[in-house]
């Protein structure tokens, strides 16, 4: 195989400059050979047959109600559409030593040098090219999950869309990787990922592998929540306890702790139950403050935060270590922060311990209601400002067009989100990601202007701040805070790949534990008057400033109210807010 692999590099390697029409079919035919996949199928005339075509058409209709017709360079009915280009230019890459700042990485290798910019705009405009072709197929035909741009002989780059919408495709599977360049195809594990896009594309949306493991994940944290309450423990001191061991879990297989480390110090603990406490609380002050720890025998980065004030850990038998080791010995990285906050919970509750898994806010449903409330107008401010960069750039005013994408960064790093009953911080998280993701966008857009990517990010970057939380039961709005930093921090290592400078976790305070609607003197506890409870001066309690407002908060009807939160409490809402009379 590497030999093919071999001879297909060279035969394509430094072709760029030739002619696209006459180039790229050859090209792509040769790729599905090296792959082991079929041909694409001769077109027919009629164009809702052709599924897997060359110069697949598709019909445009101008708003004054003219029509035109346009063609898709390679087309696979529920794959991929692919908009193929040749460069013209030379084609230098740049060069792997040159000079880089502190805590940041060299540019992808095989990245053409900044010099040749325009190449990024050459990708850019098939990328949006493209997507435009999604939205003229016809109705039978569903969105496909990939759009992918390839520049004959040098790379494509790969473009996912999982909610199969047709709205905007993201940098697949990371904005580290999402560009293959020809030499990548040595790697097996490139070959597979393409040969996937073209054979079963669903199989590469993570959240079905992620579903998986996060539930795995929580049936064993289950069965530790459940011994520790069999043992005494009350319920809000082993849930902050678990969570903690989840965090140490996470921080072992992103490397902020030395690899494998605690795996090691659980498989000691499981051969002498009775060490476990000291050695956890020794390894979480370490954390905490930073420092050498006599546990693992190493230096540890000092996270600070929260979640290690408190260091206390409790009392496990053999068999919950193994649990615990178990749940360690899964991939971190695959966990779904999206849908983990409510697993961990329901792991945590004896009463929704039976649930485990069964119910829980699907991500594609959260995912069409965030992009609806927060990511659609927020892209729509973008598209305007890289509209005007472009402009710009074109004007020969290069330093207009990097303060303009710059100052859209940094309205984007100060955009605030809050859900005022954000549970686990499902919407938060996934609010957190998709930002996340327009913030690759714009920083691509900065470097190809010749803008510093890493100025930007030692200044401003989307994080945990900006999703502000309300939720009335602590238990769940601690498991908020960690959905946050674990989304984010894997977020960071996917497109970053090196460590975020200590202290890793910051004490933001964003989540509050409060009730959303109601505040009382004396809040939170009610004033006993003859054996009722009251709510003295009763109003509405002020919410944290935010740009957008999201989430599924619960709903009882006014049938309801009185029975489930009581007469006093009804009463006090009534007061405080007089529309409902």
């Amino acid at each position: 195989m590497q030999a093919k692999v071999e001879a297909f590099i060279t035969r394509w390697q430094g072709q760029e400059g030739g002619q696209e029409r006459a180039n790229y079919a050859l090209f792509l035919t040769e790729l599905t050979d090296l792959l082991g996949l079929p041909h694409p199928d001769p077109a027919s005339a009629t164009t809702e047959g052709n599924d897997y075509v060359f110069e697949r058409v598709v019909k445009e209709v101008a708003r004054d109600g003219s029509t035109s017709y346009k063609r898709i360079d390679l087309y696979k009915k529920d794959c991929f559409v692919l908009e193929a280009k040749q460069s013209r230019l030379a084609g230098e890459k740049q060069i792997a030593d040159a000079p880089q700042l502190p805590g940041m990485e060299s540019s992808p290798r095989g990245r053409r040098a900044s010099a040749n910019r325009s190449w990024d705009v050459l990708m850019m405009n098939a990328r949006a090219q493209a997507e435009n072709y999604v939205r003229l197929l016809p109705a039978s035909h569903e969105p496909p999950p990939f759009v992918l741009v390839c520049d004959v002989g040098h790379a494509i780059e790969v473009y996912a869309n999982f909610r199969r919408d047709g709205k905007a495709y993201d940098q697949f599977p990371d904005r580290r990787s999402f560009r293959i360049y020809l030499e990548d195809l040595r790697d097996e594990k490139v070959r597979h990922r393409l040969k996937a896009i073209w054979t079963d594309p669903v199989s590469l949306d993570p959240s079905r592998h992620a579903a998986k493991v996060t539930r795995e994940i929580a049936a064993r944290i289950a069965k530790v929540s459940q011994a520790l309450e069999k043992s005494g423990y009350p319920t809000e001191e082993v849930a902050m306890f678990l969570m903690r061991m989840l965090f140490t879990m996470f921080a072992e297989d992103v490397e902020l702790l030395p690899k494998d480390c605690f795996k090691e110090l659980l498989k000691d603990c499981a051969e002498k139950p009775e060490i476990f406490p000291g050695m956890m609380e020794d390894l979480w002050r370490a954390m905490d403050e930073g420092g050498f720890t006599a546990t693992i025998r190493e230096k540890v980065k000092r996270f600070n935060g929260e979640f290690f004030k408190n260091r206390r850990a409790l009392k496990l038998a053999r068999e919950e270590i193994g649990e615990l080791l178990a749940a360690a010995n899964h991939d971190w990285k695959d966990v779904e922060p999206a849908i983990f906050g409510t697993f961990l919970e329901q792991a945590l509750d004896p009463a929704d311990r039976r649930k485990l898994g069964a119910h829980y806010t699907p991500r594609a449903y959260v995912e069409r209601l965030v992009i609806a409330t927060v990511i659609d107008p927020l892209r729509a401010e973008w598209d305007a400002a890289r509209s005007t960069a472009d402009r710009q750039k074109s004007e020969g005013k290069a330093e207009a067009a990097i303060r303009t994408v710059r100052a859209f960064h940094e309205k984007l790093c100060e955009t605030r989100v809050l859900d005022p009953a954000c549970g686990t911080g499902n919407f938060l998280y996934v609010s957190l990601e998709l930002m996340k993701r327009l913030e690759g966008e714009v920083l691509e857009a900065l470097v190809n202007l010749g803008g510093q990517e890493g100025l930007a990010l030692e200044s401003h970057t989307v994080d945990p701040h900006q999703f502000l939380g309300i939720e009335v039961n602590p238990r769940a709005a601690a498991i908020a805070e960690l959905v946050l930093w674990i989304g984010h921090l894997q977020w960071h290592f996917r497109n970053r790949g090196v460590a975020p400078s200590e202290p890793i976790l910051k004490a933001f305070k964003n989540i509050q534990n409060m009730d959303a609607v109601l505040k009382w003197d004396g809040y939170p506890v009610p004033k006993v008057v003859d054996g009722v409870e009251t709510y003295p001066n009763p109003r509405r309690p002020d919410w944290p400033k935010a740009d957008y407002i999201v989430g599924n908060p619960p709903f009882v009807s006014n049938r309801k109210m009185r029975s489930l939160l009581g007469d006093g409490y009804v009463d006090a809402l009534k007061l405080a807010y007089p529309e409902f009379n």
